[in-house]
């Protein structure tokens, strides 16, 4: 692999304007793709075969799609009136009736309807649920934002009136915004500071950006022809934007080195690429795996968003080999700072990394310490993991007109009519079944309300309107579910399902708390694979994935207490307290497993060369970890600050995730990785690199390149004029490279 890139990184440099041609023509076709041919992406939940997406597709065809999207407008009487009031009552009633002729609304219920009727128990409250043909993605802004200004007239009008339900909130997120941008400028000071060259910091951060645009304008055109969830481009962005700077650091990095070795610009491009981009290359793998292996969660939704981002991470590592190289030709030697162009200047690394040498001594040295220490913190910072919960349910802004109706449903009505089940009995006779399976329902524990409410033409199917006496994402709920499912397989009637977005959030739930042991043990037994065959070595392997079990737990503790429990949450910019979004922990599981494998594949490669070359066991500790630190940090920097960027102003749905993320990536690359890591194989001592003999046919996994570079001898170069960097004659490079 590392002569193939080797020979890429060559022929990309020599021909650095067809292949910077090739990829400005790929982003605008993307480009163009994604304006014209871009469709609209879901916000909903489901699983295909489960019976609460069984039943939703039944209810379309048997109501003519009646599972499109709805609204509670709840109203209260002025203080000292009720709404049975004739003159509160007739001004609720033609409130109503505009309502049902908003945009899109195809019926208002009415609050006084004697069949169903929505009146709070003291006559102080009423509701309509405004009901639209389409689902909630479907429903344009001009209409979200007509029911929004009608509750708002009804408001100047002097009713007390709020809405809530999917039809009144915005669906998806928007990219482009505030949190890509924050992320953007701290990492182009980071590079800033990191090359002491704006000009390879531009270049660094601009070729991530054609990456990570190109993917995501990949991924909006295909929603024009699959169903994505909103959250999908969102996650791509920001992880493609993260890894693509930092593997196009690992690559200029390497080449700055062979800069300052002697090499000219034509052949240090080489060598980086056939160097550091085996390492880029073996880090994307890991990457792509783990996030296409979320397909063994069987989740469809959850498939197609581990795919794209995978996607975008191909992209991502084919940038850096190609169109990165491409763009060093054109740079030439102003990648190395001013005062180091200069031929026979020094190179940074030679004179020890005081800071990172002392670090590493101290770690080594006191290596009992340093790891207990290390598993201490982050095992107190893991505690609340152990009580973290799940949901689909979103809990709606504070001091939104969503969060002020709910809490008036609540106080009204009860905390259950916010996210009623709704049960469909199907089949001939489905009228007088359903009368019957509500009788049994009112029964239950946790039932407040059960009746039918809805028959289909010809008696063929009815549904049923389940109240509970607890909230939507309240664990008495979900049992309530069960409880119901329970009592339909006790009454023999295989037609009857419970479904509504409340049993579709427990069964989506469910599915992903399976899924997540298996899922986790597929990425830790990857881990082991793969870091056996880059180390030839056992221990190493597990000191890497016990340091990752440390970082997951790290990371979903510290969010389940800032999310879940509401600690620090004003640091978040969050007054939510709520549980965390059903597919986050395992969407943060494949993430930060690639991330993790990055960091120690870069970190350790460097040891376990030291130790090849004959170092002692802690020499080899303390000269790798002066040699890749530095880069580490920088790429964890840049990371935390690319995640952090979602989390002040982020979407709800992402701000969890991408907090879990960011802490992940501070736990992982500064505790795990530059603490642990080194305290445990400064432990292992020279047991840490032992192979079984049975195991050494394994093939060797040569990701630093070591055997390119004694094919390659450096080069010896003369001067390189400022005014043309790039100036390297083919014969000249041929002969640099022996």
């Amino acid at each position: 692999m590392a002569t193939f890139l080797h020979r890429l990184g060559l022929g990309s440099f020599r021909h650095r304007w067809a292949v910077t041609l090739v990829w400005l023509v790929v982003f605008v076709a993307t480009g163009a793709g994604a304006a014209t041919l871009s469709g609209t992406m879901a916000t909903s939940f489901s699983i295909p075969g489960q019976e609460s997406t069984t039943a939703l597709d039944l209810i379309d065809e048997r109501f003519g799609g009646g599972s499109g999207a709805t609204a509670q407008v709840v109203v209260a009487a002025p203080d000292g009136a009720t709404v049975s009031d004739p003159a509160v009552a007739a001004q609720i009633t033609a409130y109503v009736q505009k309502l049902a002729t908003l945009p899109g609304v195809v019926g208002a219920s009415n609050p006084f309807d004697p069949q169903a009727p929505s009146v709070a128990p003291d006559r102080s409250a009423a509701y309509s649920t405004v009901s639209y043909g389409v689902p909630a993605p479907e429903i344009t802004a001009e209409q979200r934002e007509a029911l929004l200004d009608a509750v708002a007239e009804a408001r100047d009008g002097g009713l007390d009136t709020e809405v809530s339900g999917e039809a009144s909130q915005e669906s998806g997120a928007d990219i482009g915004g505030p949190a890509e941008a924050i992320g953007v400028v701290v990492a182009l000071l980071v590079l800033a500071v990191t090359y002491g060259s704006l000009i390879a910091a531009g270049m660094n951060l601009l070729t991530a950006i054609v990456g990570v645009g190109i993917g995501a304008l990949g991924i909006t055109t295909l929603s024009g022809f699959v169903d994505l969830q909103s959250t999908t481009p969102i996650l791509a962005v920001m992880l493609g934007l993260a890894v693509g700077i930092d593997y196009t650091l690992f690559i200029v990095t390497r080449y700055r080195h062979e800069l300052l070795h002697g090499r000219d610009p034509e052949s240090a491009t080489a060598m980086a690429v056939g160097t550091a981009g085996s390492a880029v290359v073996t880090a994307g793998i890991t990457v792509v795996i783990a996030l296409a292996g979320l397909a063994v969660a069987g989740i469809p939704f959850l498939t197609e968003m581990g795919i794209a981002a995978a996607a975008t991470i191909v992209v991502a590592v084919l940038i850096a080999i190609t169109l990165v190289p491409a763009v060093l030709g054109f740079i030439g030697r102003r990648a190395l700072p001013r005062k180091l162009r200069a031929a026979g200047a020094v190179d940074p690394e030679e004179q020890g990394r005081p800071f990172y040498r002392a670090w590493a001594n101290a770690v080594t040295r006191f290596r009992t310490l340093s790891l207990l220490a290390a598993v201490v913190v982050l095992g107190v910072v893991s505690i609340p993991f152990f009580s973290m919960q799940t949901t689909l349910i979103q809990t709606p802004p504070p001091g939104s007109t969503q969060e002020r109706a709910q809490a008036l449903i609540a106080e009204k009505f009860g905390p259950g009519f916010s996210g009623p089940l709704i049960v469909l009995v199907d089949g001939a006779g489905a009228g007088a079944r359903a009368t019957a399976i509500a009788g049994t329902f009112q029964g239950l524990d946790g039932v407040r309300f059960a009746a039918p409410s809805r028959v289909a033409e010809g008696d063929a199917a009815a549904m049923v309107t389940v109240v509970a006496t607890s909230a939507p994402d309240s664990q008495e709920t979900k049992d309530l579910v069960h409880d119901l499912r329970a009592a339909v397989d006790e009454a023999g009637d295989d037609r009857i399902y419970v479904t509504g977005q409340t049993a579709i959030s427990v069964d989506v739930a469910e599915k992903l708390d399976e899924a997540l042991p298996r899922y986790l043990v597929l990425v830790v037994g990857l881990a082991l694979l793969l870091l056996v065959l880059v180390f030839r070595s056992l221990l190493v392997p597990v000191v890497g994935v016990l340091g990752f079990l440390l970082t997951i737990g790290s990371a979903l503790g510290a969010t389940t207490a800032v999310f879940q429990w509401g600690w620090l949450n004003e640091l978040v910019n969050t007054e939510i307290e709520a549980p965390l979004l059903s597919l986050a922990p395992i969407i943060v599981i494949g993430i930060l497993f690639g991330l993790a494998m990055d960091y120690q594949v870069f970190l350790v490669s460097r040891m376990h060369e030291a130790h090849a070359h004959g170092a002692s066991p802690r020499d080899a500790v303390i000269t790798g970890f002066k040699q890749a630190a530095p880069v580490v940090v920088a790429a964890a920097t840049i990371m935390f600050a690319v995640f952090a960027g979602f989390v002040p102003e982020g979407n709800d749905t992402i701000k969890p995730i991408a907090f879990a993320l960011a802490v992940g990536i501070l736990f992982d690359a500064i505790i795990v990785r530059m603490i642990a890591v080194p305290a445990a194989l400064g432990l292992l001592g020279r047991a840490a690199w032992w192979l079984p003999s049975w195991l050494r046919w394994l093939p060797v996994l040569d990701v630093e390149g070591a055997a390119l570079e004694r094919a390659v001898p450096a080069a010896t170069v003369t001067e390189t004029t400022e005014t043309s960097p790039a100036a390297t004659t083919p014969s000249s490079a041929s002969s640099a490279q022996g």
